[in-house]
């Protein structure tokens, strides 16, 4: 029997100008990590968007999310006896400092975010909240 694991995977975004611009964060440091969304284990019992908001608690210090998007595409994943589910977010917040985070984080326009993300869901993920941001 798989034991069933739900993650969520944050993009923060904030609208300058009209023009979205994306925080990555950076989780682990060393020689192999990569810039993504925030992301974290739903606990158990623990509602959708409370992990959400933990997630970008914890982050960033924010407590209020402006807006929340499903981007609706929820990856699964199996390793060996584990199953992951990962729900992407989307959620617009207040611009913020990056400086007196306590993970590494940088805002990017998309033209630059999109590249930096080395997982192909990240970058399926954020193309999809970037098209939904620009039709609306």
């Amino acid at each position: 029997m798989n034991d069933l694991i739900h993650r969520v995977r944050v993009f923060p975004y904030s609208i300058e100008s009209r023009e979205p611009a994306y925080l990555l964060a950076r989780r682990e440091q060393g020689i192999e990590s990569c810039w993504g969304p925030l992301q974290g284990e739903i606990g158990l019992g623990e509602q959708m968007e409370g992990a959400i908001l933990r997630q970008v608690h914890e982050g960033m210090g924010q407590d209020e999310l402006l807006d929340l998007i499903d981007l609706k595409m929820p990856a699964r994943w199996l390793i060996g006896d584990e199953e992951i589910i990962e729900w992407n977010f989307g959620c617009r917040i207040h611009p913020l400092d990056t400086q007196e985070s306590v993970i590494p984080l940088r805002w990017e326009r998309f033209a630059h975010a999109y590249p930096t993300l080395e997982l192909e869901n990240d970058r399926a993920a954020i193309l999809r909240l970037h098209a939904l941001l620009r039709a609306a």
